[in-house]
């Protein structure tokens, strides 16, 4: 079982090892040494525009002082990134309203970033902590989503709603919310189809299955978790301002971070988006989603037993 800092061990080499070039045993923070800080972030996946706005800050900051040492240097880039990774949310507080039942979550993304996945981990990890859990399959167009996802509801020991396939994704969704409703559960786990098609078509889907889930829950989906790939770098930027234009994203998971060097991504998306990660995954098993922790995050990004002077 992983964590977050384990997790960001291929991102945190990479990322202060530029850093050690762009700095190497400098005194004074020159326009040159800003903008090797700016190469090296920008090279993390961090984004052209969240890196300009974080070069900038710094910037700001050594304009009275020249000199400053590698630590110094570190630690107001800790500062900036944390800054820009809170996005006022309260993500921290709590995972789900329980004042919600059952609370009502559909999930999206597009296929191959873990989607399925990352449901059946969320399915175990509410499990754990004693909560009935129902999941909707309502990604009806792939058989192997629906056999996926039976598969990870009877390990995490969660009731799934299923169709057979080719159904309308909003019936399942209905009936996933309406035998939660009856059953008492507390969390409903709503997958949907992960194509990233035409945005006209992926809105109005989407927006079929909110309407059909109000009838049941009025204020349903509670959360619309968007599942991105953290490997796939600035195309998980992409694909996120893609669903964002489709449909009102509330929260990010992102998978993979573990096989990544490109974890920075989070920040990029983060700042830009203003939507705030919810979970993060750093390994196969199903105790590796972890909830997002943005201090946990940017330790293991600045871990200081590596930083070389």
């Amino acid at each position: 079982m992983g964590d977050i800092k384990e997790g960001m061990q291929k991102t945190r080499r990479g990322f202060f090892e530029r850093l050690s070039r762009a700095i190497g045993g400098k005194s004074t923070v020159s326009d040159d040494i800003l903008d090797n800080i700016e190469e090296a972030l920008i090279a993390s996946d961090m984004g052209v525009d969240t890196t300009l706005k974080i070069v900038d800050a710094l910037q700001d900051r050594v304009e009275a002082d020249k000199y400053m040492d590698f630590q110094e240097l570190v630690s107001m880039l800790r500062e900036e990134i944390s800054t820009l990774l809170d996005t006022g949310s309260g993500q921290e507080v709590g995972i789900i309203d329980e004042t919600k039942k059952p609370y009502v979550i559909m999930v999206v993304g597009v296929n191959g970033v873990g989607k399925t996945t990352t449901i059946g981990k969320l399915a175990a990890m509410f499990r754990s902590q004693g909560k009935k859990v129902v999941v909707g399959a309502a990604d009806t167009f792939r058989a192997a989503a629906v056999e996926q996802l039976t598969i990870w509801a009877g390990r995490a020991g969660v009731d799934i709603v299923k169709q057979q396939m080719g159904s309308d994704p909003a019936s399942v969704a209905y009936d996933a919310v309406a035998s939660a409703k009856a059953k008492d559960a507390d969390v409903v786990l709503i997958d949907t189809a992960g194509r990233l098609h035409n945005r006209v078509d992926l809105m109005n889907e989407l927006t079929k299955i909110r309407n059909v889930m109000r009838k049941v829950i009025p204020d349903a989906p509670h959360e619309v978790l968007l599942v991105l790939d953290a490997s796939t770098g600035q195309n998980a930027f992409q694909q996120a301002k893609q669903f964002a234009a489709a449909t009102d994203i509330t929260a990010l998971a992102l998978t993979k971070l573990d096989g990544s060097a490109k974890g920075g991504v989070v920040v990029g998306i983060v700042d830009q988006m203003k939507i705030p990660v919810k979970f993060v995954g750093v390994g196969e098993g199903v105790d590796d989603l972890k909830i997002f922790d943005r201090k946990e995050f940017v330790e293991g990004l600045f871990d200081d037993s590596e930083i070389k002077n």
